[in-house]
């Protein structure tokens, strides 16, 4: 093929779809065949990955061989975390609805940075804050960013909070920097998330120099250790612990938060979502009395990848905080999505978030989040009655597993991970090796829990002193 011609195969694909009927045959026959598979690849399909093991072609390549490449390698070697039988972390699985409303975007391919590049995307995001504070129960004025997940939610939240605390101690935080700046007290729970840690390390705030208070057994922070708190303080929350899925004391933690005039930040990465629940929300009672929440759409609410959201309280100091100039932007009296996130150019994820929360309305998630608890209360009991010890309070979506000793556990993760019918992680929990089940697939069903406990105990049984850990 010569060079001079690419352009004309282009045109030439997209105006007999060619390609595109490829991706939706291929698209279909990885739906329909995914669920008879083993949750991990086996050895075979991740040896075959070599395939792509080249120097990059010389000559342009037709759109049906790249497509063949993929679908012929690239999904066999995938993790099925479209079926209903993996737990290893919180990936949650895309309601179809969401990925088809991702196909219709994508070939949009609109970039939501200002309301004059694309009308639509702003108005869905609009609607998209409206609805997710309606939902949640946050206070009106809440505002919303679209970010690629919760890290970078967390991140903008806790910038805000920076520059409103050091507003307060007239230093422009924006201008100056931090060199020179008085310093402010961070104070987290010591089982706050990985991520929490890193976004502070991001911001010149540091791993080592916050204000740590200890938890429970269940990973609650623990309200009598939090110290006195004032004005120059940033609070750190926590909606589902990653291990246990309890919630922190929002209603009493935010009260003495809110008289000392601190400012509350919510991670909630996938338990904010408890609060859409009648059920569930006893959980993040007092949550709306914090200052700005970081949540998924990825995760419980099953939308795609990728779909983190930023919510908070006060607009001025998100804007401030997610500063952007440039004597090209224009600006609108419509919504302007950069100003709510760090990305100019980015993925129009308000799509399938308005997608997902029109097709299922305010019961549908609520639906979504009791079938996620339902079939972790399910796991945890039918695991205990065939022997296995439950590390946790079962009061969300995560369950925590252990054997009668540490080396049961460790072999019995291995042999599921091996032998593919679920797929599980392992963690280590108060010293103890546990696995992690984390339930956030709608396509989970009771009969998939059932079949699942059945490979514990058959794990459980064909576990030895030699049998190989993972």
């Amino acid at each position: 093929m010569k060079p001079e011609s690419i352009h004309i195969q282009m045109r030439h694909e997209i105006a007999d779809k060619i390609i595109f009927e490829k991706a939706k045959t291929y698209a279909f026959d990885y739906m329909d065949t995914v669920a008879g598979r083993t949750v991990y690849p086996d050895q075979k399909a991740i040896q075959d990955l070599s395939i792509f093991d080249h120097p990059m072609p010389e000559l342009p390549q037709s759109g049906e061989d790249v497509l063949r490449l993929l679908h012929e390698y690239g999904s066999p070697a995938t993790v099925a975390q479209t079926g209903g039988r993996y737990f290893g972390f919180v990936n949650g699985n895309v309601i179809p609805t969401a990925l088809a409303a991702r196909w219709l975007s994508d070939t949009w391919d609109q970039n939501p940075a200002l309301y004059v590049i694309s009308p639509i995307v702003a108005k869905l995001e609009q609607v998209c804050e409206n609805w997710l504070t309606d939902l949640f129960a946050l206070p009106p004025n809440t505002v919303a960013g679209f970010v690629s997940g919760t890290s970078i939610a967390t991140m903008c939240g806790l910038a805000a909070a920076r520059h409103a605390i050091l507003k307060r101690l007239d230093w422009d935080v924006n201008a100056k920097g931090l060199f020179g700046a008085s310093p402010f007290r961070v104070v987290v729970s010591r089982q706050a998330h990985g991520t929490v840690f890193k976004a502070l390390a991001l911001l010149g705030l540091g791993k080592d120099r916050v204000e740590l208070v200890a938890a429970n057994a269940q990973g609650q922070m623990t309200v009598a250790e939090i110290p006195e708190l004032d004005p120059y303080t940033l609070l750190i929350l926590q909606a589902g612990n990653v291990n246990t899925g309890a919630f922190d004391a929002f209603e009493e933690i935010c009260e003495k938060a809110n008289r000392a005039g601190a400012w509350v930040h919510v991670d909630g990465a996938f338990g904010l979502w408890a609060a859409a629940s009648k059920r569930q929300q006893y959980l993040t009672k007092g949550v709306e009395k914090a200052d700005s929440w970081s949540v998924d759409g990825h995760k419980t609410l099953n939308t795609p990848y990728d779909c983190g959201i930023i919510l908070c309280r006060h607009k001025e100091a998100l804007i401030s905080a997610m500063q952007a100039s440039g004597s090209y932007i224009q600006y609108s009296e419509e919504r302007d999505g950069m100003l709510y996130g760090p990305d100019m150019s980015r993925r129009a994820r308000a799509v399938e978030v308005w997608a997902v929360l029109q097709y299922l309305g305010k019961s549908g998630v609520a639906q979504l989040v009791d079938g996620f608890c339902q079939r972790a209360t399910r796991f945890a009991a039918k695991l205990k009655n065939a022997g296995f010890t439950i590390l946790n309070d079962v009061v969300f979506n995560q369950v925590l597993v252990a054997g009668q000793t540490p080396l049961e556990t460790q072999r019995t993760l291995s042999t599921i991970q091996r032998e593919g019918v679920c797929w599980c992680g392992g963690t280590v929990w108060e010293d103890i090796p546990a696995i992690r089940i984390s339930v956030c697939s709608w396509a989970t069903t009771p009969n998939d829990v059932d079949a699942c406990v059945e490979a514990f105990v058959h794990a459980r049984e064909k576990t030895g002193e030699n049998a190989p850990l993972a």
